[in-house]
């Protein structure tokens, strides 16, 4: 499991319940490098409309899972990431940037209990 500033930053905006809890894990999770390539790919996932410019966090976090081949990324955003309608288009442009796909899943659909409220 590894984690991104990028998490990190948008956990640390905002209130919610149990914020500091969030932060303490986040911040014990590995952190894995934004290199240069990964501003690139937020470039090109921007430019292709795959993710908006704004919030620029969501191509960010595709950027660096996809890079760095993570299994999963982890998402409560399903309007930009965790959203089946946009698989097409980011796993075109993955192959087409030769990177790795990784799943797009909510915390609730990884457990298995997306149909539990």
């Amino acid at each position: 499991m590894f984690t991104s500033e990028a998490v990190i930053e948008e956990l640390e905006q905002g209130e919610y319940p149990n914020k500091d809890d969030c932060l303490d894990l986040a911040r014990s999770i590995p952190i894995l490098p934004i290199d240069e390539e990964i501003t690139d790919i937020v470039t090109v996932y921007i430019d292709r409309q795959v993710m908006p410019s704004n919030p620029f966090g969501d191509a960010l976090h595709l950027a660096v899972a996809s890079y760095h081949a993570c299994d999963v990324l982890l998402t409560w955003n399903c309007k930009h990431l965790a959203n089946f309608s946009k698989f097409t288009h980011i796993r075109r442009v993955n192959v087409m940037l030769d990177l790795f796909v990784p799943t797009l899943t909510t915390p609730l659909e990884l457990l298995g209990e997306e149909n539990q409220t």
